[in-house]
């Protein structure tokens, strides 16, 4: 009697567990979909001549694209549908949306035609970067192959900040339109680029304390003046990969390579494909 009363208080306790779990698998999906949402709230803030607005967009995207990969990791939910999913959020919102910031804020219309394509090329980089993601293996441990996309959006919106900073304080800086879509084209070559950047995603954790103090550090300095802050970081780590690979160049010290992924086996005769 007590194996059969004890049946269904295990089918009760089965069926909680999977619930569960299909709630933790759902969460970094609304993630990437808040980080989508952002990207398309600055792509609507641009076309409206808002760029502020649109910048701040694009750094909530960049919040939300760091939480649902961390979520989802911690979860173990991750999935290549999650992967395919937060490539095409992030393809609108670190490719799309700080092209059209800098389109509108940048004035660059008044290019004409190199305009647009100077433009573009930052969305057609930005995309490709991303697809070169999905489907090829890091070269370097802890290292990115060319400029992250969100860093390079992260640098569109952190500089429109920055100006309107500079403004605010009663400059009366206004930026050529050519150096701006030169700039705009140059995060976009730098994306497709093979010149390693830092992931910091192995962050040495052997003395917390002063990995907290340089948190607390940057968090402080992020909230008294996120202009400044913010613009400083993302020029600071855009100039020190480059700066780096032509250092390990010039005295020929290359980052050791990882080794090739062991390739799939082919599937043998007969076997469905």
């Amino acid at each position: 009697m007590s194996q059969r009363a004890d049946r269904p208080r295990r089918r009760r306790r089965r069926r909680a567990r999977r619930q569960g779990a299909s709630r933790l698998y759902l969460l970094p999906h609304l993630l990437t979909t808040a980080n989508l949402f952002f990207g398309f709230y600055a792509i609507a803030q641009a076309f409206l001549g808002h760029p502020d607005k649109a910048a701040g967009g694009i750094i909530l995207a960049m919040v939300f694209d760091i939480l649902d990969g961390r979520v989802a990791r911690l979860t173990r939910s991750t999935s290549r549908f999650g992967s395919e999913y937060d490539s095409i959020a992030d393809t609108v919102s670190f490719g799309v949306a700080p092209a059209m910031l800098a389109f509108s804020a940048g004035n660059l219309a008044v290019l004409g035609r190199p305009g647009w394509v100077m433009t573009f090329l930052f969305t057609a980089c930005a995309s490709l970067r991303l697809a070169r993601f999905n489907v090829s293996s890091p070269r370097y441990r802890g290292r990115f192959e060319g400029l992250p996309s969100p860093a390079a959006a992260g640098v569109v919106a952190s500089t429109q900040w920055f100006v309107t900073f500079l403004r605010d304080g009663g400059s009366a800086f206004t930026a050529p339109e050519w150096l701006v879509a030169a700039g705009v084209s140059l995060l976009g070559l730098l994306m497709v680029s093979s010149i390693p950047y830092r992931s910091f995603k192995e962050v040495d954790t052997g003395h917390p304390f002063g990995t907290l103090v340089l948190a607390v550090v940057a968090l402080t300095l992020v909230v008294i003046e996120p202009a400044i802050t913010l613009f400083s970081i993302g020029i600071v780590y855009t100039v020190v990969g480059p700066l780096e690979w032509l250092w390990r160049l010039g005295t020929r010290n290359p980052l050791p390579k990882l080794p090739d992924p062991a390739p799939e086996p082919e599937p043998s005769q007969g076997s469905t494909p």
